[in-house]
């Protein structure tokens, strides 16, 4: 069953510094679109999209059945107008790197197994 409440705070406990040089505590979602969205379908499968904010840079997120999930949009102080243009992989990981990827995921794969037990 796919929680997004649930999912959303089991990322929070793995977001930090590991997973985005920009997180903060006080905004834990900051700069973690790519390597998120990246994660996400990797456990949960469904497609990597992708809208260009006023800023001009690529924010990441997911579509699973056919339902958008964006688990970093609180990063941002004004709401996104998604323009679901389809991402691949490689597009996602220009957001991020090797090691906070790695980070990331096995993270929330261990928090993910700790709370299935």
């Amino acid at each position: 069953m796919f929680e997004t409440m649930v999912i959303r705070k089991n990322l929070e406990q793995c977001w930090s510094l590991k997973s985005s040089s920009f997180w903060t505590p006080d905004n834990p979602a900051a700069g973690q679109c790519g390597v998120t969205a990246l994660v996400i379908q990797d456990v949960f499968g469904g497609e990597i999209l992708k809208t260009r904010l006023p800023n001009g840079q690529w924010h990441f997120y997911n579509r699973i059945n056919n339902k958008r999930i964006d688990f970093t949009d609180e990063q941002f102080a004004e709401p996104i107008t998604y323009l679901d243009q389809p991402a691949s992989r490689a597009e996602a990981f220009t957001d991020t790197n090797d090691v906070q990827y790695k980070y990331l995921s096995n993270a929330f794969r261990s928090v993910l197994k700790i709370r299935m037990r």
